[in-house]
């Protein structure tokens, strides 16, 4: 759920949002992913690139806390 607000991926629960990613990156459909299934995920999906970059990028974090 911080990922999704920091993102601005408000507008799906934190269930839905899971399994948008699961669908994007579970390559073989088993419901689990891999290190390997990930990292090839991620880099595959520019969406998903810039939605991981922001998270781990603490410039978001601090504006949402300065913001209330």
């Amino acid at each position: 759920q911080a990922i999704q607000a920091i993102n601005g991926h408000t507008n799906m629960t934190a269930e839905e949002f899971t399994n948008m990613i699961f669908q994007k990156i579970d390559v073989n459909n088993d419901g689990e992913l891999t290190l390997e299934e990930f990292i090839s995920g991620v880099e595959r999906d520019e969406d998903l690139m810039e939605l991981i970059t922001k998270s781990f990028d603490l410039s978001n974090v601090l504006k949402v806390i300065q913001n209330g």
